[in-house]
């Protein structure tokens, strides 16, 4: 190890960079984490401020571009705009790693030694938070989605939310790297942490032993038909046909209620009535509920404005719909309109214009489970999840279309951020996903099933509904929030000491 401090530093952040990025793959490396960051923090201590901002960003260029490579493998776009994306987002996201760099950096040399160690988790929690705010917010991308098969370690998220796993990352990273420096890497280094993680797996465990069910239940079958989405609005009449026999499939397994993936049919539903009748005439025949993705259009002063929706279809009644609240930035929308016109390339009968956001937290109910559905990105976004929570739902549906990032790592990420989502609430997940990945994942962040990438399956579960809400869930992100006051008023008073 110390032949790496003896290395350049921006050496020692691209080694920091490429350990934390390989950390988000599926590997099961996630563990890389806990050393990944010591070459980087060595930097920190010993640059000045120029320095560490300028390694702070190297270590965000290559662990966003190792983490993140799949934004560049959109297969619905032109290779220049995937590309351009890419750059674009990873350019961006190392900037953050830049304001840690600075931060850190403003602590007067004789602090360090007092505050060094717990300012610098309360900086990348604070930079991690400010991260997820606004339109080009990006939670996906916070550490603890490393750990997320950490099942025991990320009990801890029902109180802190992603933050607390940051926060304990960072710490044991601290830890060691002052072990190394103290040539006792051993004593003050591995044996503090194979204590702490014995003793928060062991909390962990019993946690999880603690939960239990209320006894209600809901059966459900999860159709994953696979299908092209680069096809998809060429070839209508077949995809609609093809997914009606899925449908009638499904509905001879009985369920409660039936599930299909995001933007499920190559139709607008709520104005093609013949498809929409087509699917609610099965509904009425089996009485099973119908839960599909659609594109919803409305007209607003004569203008067509496009929704990617959910239509609830229930026996013998009228369709509902939930439309997505969180829209992705540049692909379903356009944030500077006059430049970029997006939808152009999604293959799909939209006049050049963009996605507009529903504004409904839409909770539905049927045989007296309440229940909210995430559309794709949403499950990325843990105060959306929190709201729908806190509205009552006690079961959340995830659909999502990963089709368009093939094979790359983006489904497999996207599968475990549901995890989070359901540890930090206490409420069980079902997962629809067009290519994959579906599943079930309950309370505890288990997996009770998964059906793989690029399969065409149609599968039954039950799922067992308990009482959803958590501290997380009542009072959000205050783990974070005491960290950004920290962060301010530690700033403060060191350029009060520097400038003064």
């Amino acid at each position: 190890m110390k032949y790496i401090f003896s290395l350049k530093p921006f050496v020692q952040a691209i080694l920091s960079g490429t350990l934390v990025g390989i950390a988000y793959h599926p590997l099961n490396v996630g563990f890389l984490v806990m050393i990944g960051f010591i070459p980087l923090i060595n930097t920190f201590y010993n640059g000045s401020m120029k320095d560490n901002v300028i390694n702070g960003y190297i270590f965000g260029l290559v662990y966003n571009f190792i983490a993140f490579y799949w934004i560049g493998a959109n297969s619905g776009a032109s290779f220049l705009t995937v590309i351009s994306s890419l750059i674009a987002a990873v350019l961006y996201l190392a900037s953050y790693w830049s304001f840690v760099g600075f931060l850190f950096s403003i602590i007067p040399n004789d602090w360090r030694k007092y505050t060094g160690s717990t300012f610098l988790p309360i900086i990348i929690v604070t930079m991690e938070w400010l991260r997820s705010f606004g339109p080009l917010g990006f939670p996906w991308s916070n550490l603890a989605l490393t750990q997320s098969k950490y099942i025991y370690l990320i009990q801890i998220l029902e109180i802190t939310g992603t933050y607390g796993i940051s926060f304990i990352i960072i710490s044991v990273n601290l830890i060691i790297y002052h072990a190394i420096k103290k040539n006792s890497f051993v004593k003050n280094g591995i044996l503090p942490v194979m204590v702490f993680y014995f003793v928060i797996s062991l909390v962990g465990w019993a946690r999880i032993e603690s939960l239990q069910n209320n006894g209600k239940r809901i059966n459900a079958v999860i159709v994953q038909p696979n299908i092209d989405p680069n096809k998809k609005w060429h070839e209508k009449t077949k995809i609609i046909a093809f997914m009606d026999s899925l449908h009638q499939e499904a509905t001879k397994m009985n369920p409660d209620i039936i599930v299909f993936p995001e933007t499920a049919l190559p139709s607008y539903l709520t104005r093609d009535h013949k498809t929409r009748r087509m699917l609610q005439e099965t509904v009425d025949k089996s009485n099973i509920p119908l839960l599909t993705g659609t594109i919803d259009v409305a007209l607003n002063n004569k203008k067509k404005n496009y929704y990617n929706s959910a239509m609830w279809l229930t026996p013998n009644n009228d369709f509902q719909i939930y439309s997505k609240i969180h829209l992705v930035p540049f692909a379903e929308y356009d944030l500077f309109p006059s430049v970029f016109h997006p939808l152009t390339w999604l293959n799909i009968n939209v006049d050049r214009g963009s996605f507009k956001a529903g504004n409904e937290y839409k909770v539905f109910n049927w045989k007296g489970v309440s229940f909210s559905d995430l559309i794709c990105y949403e499950s990325s976004i843990p105060e959306i999840v929190r709201e729908f929570v806190r509205r009552g739902s006690e079961l959340l549906i995830i659909q999502a279309n990963d089709g368009w990032l093939g094979n790359s790592y983006g489904p497999y990420q996207h599968f475990e951020l549901a995890r989070l989502r359901a540890i930090e609430n206490r409420i069980p997940i079902l997962r629809s996903a067009n290519t994959g990945i579906s599943g079930v994942i309950r309370i505890d962040g288990t997996v009770q099933t998964k059906v793989g990438l690029n399969k065409q399956l149609i599968f039954q579960e039950n799922i067992n509904i308990s009482k959803s809400g958590s501290i997380y869930s009542s009072y959000g992100d205050i783990f974070a929030l005491v960290c950004f006051l920290i962060t301010l008023l530690i700033s403060l008073l060191s350029c009060k000491k520097r400038f003064t």
